[in-house]
């Protein structure tokens, strides 16, 4: 039972809220996009809503996956390394000896494994026997994002510790997760599409911004160059400003160009938590009581995606 708990702390499942928030986003786009597109609407036949659909879900799980996995190889990696033996925050499996090295390792394979199984079946579902090329594309996209998964602790140039993992979580959380998402449904991609990806993505770094923030004095001593690290609390904390701030300005840029009702705005409820996590990071001085605003931010990005994905 004590193993089963490790295995699970390992998965940090807090994580997974924000790790969906770009799926949420993409695929209901792209359900709206279809409903207008589709021969049935012609026939006064809507499509289902976008949680009826099996190209949402096992996205949804594939997300998970990637997610866990990369959890995994992130307690991997910083514990082999070192670099979780002072963390504040969350205590690390590897670290702390409940689980052995090599046991993350079997972890890790299992976990891509399945994964990989169920991003098949998402790809197989979506385009089926007739689109090999998009398939083909879609399957290596796969393998890629397991490798980038792997590489952000794992290895000597893991580019975690070179101070790249603000770009991978912008990337992999916001942009592949919204357009791809939003490409499974429709198979199309519209330029404007950037903006609410960028939304997810720059929220999402905005939690991996706040951890190095916490972590920074440990992170520093252990030579984990983060970002953070590299330009320090005070101008972390204006970055942390500006990533927050063009989220919501990017959103609101994206339902000014499509939308007229009021009622589209609702989603803005998730931006007072934001607006309060940044008058909480620029009053901080103590770098570990950042640990409790990293739940906020993933929060609200999470319950943003919703309302966002329900209004529009």
């Amino acid at each position: 039972m004590k193993k089963v708990k490790a295995w699970i702390a390992a998965a940090r499942l807090r994580t997974l809220p924000l790790s969906v928030s770009g799926i949420i986003v993409g695929g209901s786009l792209g359900n709206f996009y279809a409903q207008f597109h589709s021969p049935d609407v012609l026939h006064g036949i809507c499509c289902p809503p976008v949680w009826k659909s099996s190209i949402f879900w096992l996205a949804i799980l594939t997300t998970i996956g990637f997610q866990i996995l990369s959890n995994f190889a992130n307690d991997y990696g910083d514990g082999v390394k070192g670099t979780d033996a002072h963390r504040e925050g969350e205590k690390r499996m590897v670290a702390s000896g409940a689980i052995s090295p090599k046991q993350m390792k079997i972890g890790m394979i299992i976990t891509g494994i399945i994964t990989l199984f169920i991003a098949s079946l998402l790809i197989f579902q979506a385009f089926g026997n007739d689109n090999f090329l998009l398939s083909f594309v879609f399957f290596n996209l796969g393998i890629i994002s397991i490798i980038a998964a792997v590489k952000y602790t794992v290895g000597e140039s893991a580019y975690g510790y070179s101070g790249f993992g603000d770009l991978f979580v912008f990337m992999f959380f916001g942009i592949l997760s919204v357009l791809g998402t939003y490409f499974l449904f429709t198979k199309t991609i519209h330029l404007d599409l950037l903006l609410p990806a960028a939304s997810i993505g720059l929220f999402s770094t905005a939690v991996l911004n706040l951890n190095n923030m916490r972590d920074i004095e440990n992170d520093a001593i252990v030579g984990k160059n983060t970002l953070v690290v590299k330009i320090g609390s005070k101008k972390a904390k204006n970055y942390h400003f500006v990533l927050l701030l063009f989220g919501m300005l990017a959103a609101l840029a994206y339902t000014y160009l499509h939308f007229e009702e009021t009622k589209q705005l609702l989603y803005t409820i998730s931006f007072l938590p934001l607006l309060w996590n940044i008058r909480t990071v620029f009053q901080n001085k103590i770098p570990s009581k950042l640990d409790s605003q990293l739940k906020i931010v993933a929060l609200s990005t999470f319950l943003f995606a919703i309302l966002f994905g329900w209004l529009h």
